[in-house]
């Protein structure tokens, strides 16, 4: 024996029988045979009461008819009586009525009743009895709606009139309700049958993909679909967050190698400038130089560290409960009082123009943070002798705080990329920084629920969109 398992054991599971689908706990399923029995309920109502008042409207038009013949005939002379009595028997074709006349001792004088009957009553609204005519006794005793009247010569008149056409139009009406239901019914379970087989193969195709997500496939992502339906939306959501995600993943998956490249620069500049004084150094003026070149490259690490700390704080949305009322104008007075002994330095002409004071509801600290950015990179990349403006302005999507400046500006090709973590394009490579203060600003900005718009070069032009308050 080598362990292995029969050939017939294994015929015989591919033979056993496959569990069948949960049809009937699908709540697809359930909810529409609800439905559908709901629906039997509403129409075997409906059913009854169309039943109840035809034969009620049929059984009252006889009776009109019934009493309107009585006094057609009661209003006849005795001749008159018998010929039209006569006439109005041979005229039925579908042997429908019932008309005798009876003297006073119950002998018939004319007419289709062989005797006046014992339960009509004489002078009494129209009742329901069982009668036989005599021209057709093979058919027995009928349902009949009947009425007599004694006449001033004491003769009776007895008008009847046949209501199985009553009975056979409910009939009818009873059978095509009976088969609607049938059919409806049957339609609601085949609709059920079929919306939950669809949702089974959407759930398990989703569990599927949801599946290899789990397992790391970040690329793929839930089916949508070409409609409008919740699931399809839901999916759609769905799809915008895994989006959302990957971004965040890749970034994330980059930061490392970023911080480690960035972080490395520095640090071995100072440990490369600390090795050459120690060996080189024969002055304690020589040692000091040493020293304040590699305190320069720590605090370069330490500001590196330091932004990062600041975008983890802001991202994580712990400076949203101290929001408060900002006023635009002063802070950005403040702002170029900060930096106007910078620009003289290097020969720029910064400006201010505010158009109107304008309220924000923000937190002031980081929304100072921001305005300084984006004046601190503007005078950094406008040219010696250039110029740069700080404006705050009125537009048809809320206040914008604007800086610009005559530097070269940001390509269009650029506008995403320097929004990255550590992004340093080639033409400031030479330029002090730390590739990351447009995204320090663009954290500040979301988090306010504002948008940052960076406008192509030539010249740069960055815009903080303020909407209105909504309500």
């Amino acid at each position: 024996m080598d362990g292995r398992p029969p050939a017939h054991d294994h015929r015989l599971a591919q033979l056993r029988p496959t569990r069948p689908p949960r049809m009937m706990n699908a709540s697809t399923f359930q909810w529409m045979s609800a439905l559908a029995g709901i629906f039997a309920v509403v129409v075997t109502l409906l059913f009854g009461f169309t039943y109840w008042k035809i034969d009620d409207y049929l059984v009252a038009r006889t009776d009109r008819l019934i009493t309107g013949q009585l006094q057609y005939f009661a209003t006849l002379s005795p001749d008159r009586r018998i010929n039209a009595i006569e006439d109005h028997i041979g005229e039925d074709s579908r042997g429908v009525q019932f008309t005798a006349v009876f003297d006073a001792q119950g002998r018939r004088i004319v007419g289709n009743l062989e005797r006046l009957p014992e339960k009509l009553g004489i002078d009494a609204p129209v009742q329901g009895l069982r009668l036989a005519r005599i021209d057709q006794r093979d058919r027995g005793e009928q349902p009949v709606r009947v009425a007599a009247r004694r006449l001033p010569a004491g003769e009776v008149l007895v008008i009847g009139r046949n209501v199985d056409e009553a009975s056979q139009i409910s009939g009818l009406v009873g059978k095509a309700l009976a088969v609607s239901l049938a059919s409806a019914v049957g339609l609601c379970l085949v609709v059920g049958v079929w919306l939950s087989q669809r949702a089974e193969k959407r759930v398990v195709e989703v569990n599927q993909r949801v599946q290899r997500i789990v397992a790391g496939d970040l690329r793929e992502r839930l089916p949508q679909g070409g409609g409008d339906d919740p699931f399809s939306r839901l999916a759609g959501i769905v799809n915008g967050m895994l989006d959302e995600m990957e971004t965040m993943i890749t970034a994330l998956a980059g930061v490392g190698n970023d911080i480690a490249h960035d972080l490395r620069t520095p640090l071995t500049r100072a440990r490369l400038a600390l090795e050459r004084g120690r060996a080189n150094a024969t002055s304690l003026e020589e040692l000091q130089v040493v020293a304040d070149k590699a305190i320069s490259s720590v605090d370069q690490s330490l500001a590196i560290i330091t932004a990062l700390l600041r975008l983890a704080e802001i991202e994580n949305a712990r400076r949203s409960a101290a929001f408060g009322e900002v006023r635009l104008g002063d802070m950005l007075r403040e702002v170029c009082d900060v930096y106007e002994p910078i620009a003289e330095d290097k020969h720029i002409a910064l400006g201010i123009r505010i158009v109107g004071e304008r309220t924000v509801s923000g937190d002031r600290d980081l929304l100072f943070e921001a305005a300084t950015n984006l004046v601190d990179n503007a005078i950094k990349f406008a040219p010696e002798g250039g110029k740069v403006d700080v404006e705050l302005l009125d537009s048809n999507e809320g206040t914008v705080l604007r800086v610009t400046d005559s530097g070269p500006g940001i390509s269009a090709q650029e506008r995403e990329a320097v929004l990255r973590r550590f992004y340093r394009s080639d033409k400031m490579r030479n330029t002090p920084g730390v590739g990351l203060g447009l995204n320090l600003v663009a954290a500040i900005v979301k988090l306010h629920g504002f948008r940052l718009v960076i406008h192509a070069a030539p010249g740069g032009k960055v815009d903080i969109v303020c909407p209105p308050p909504r309500g």
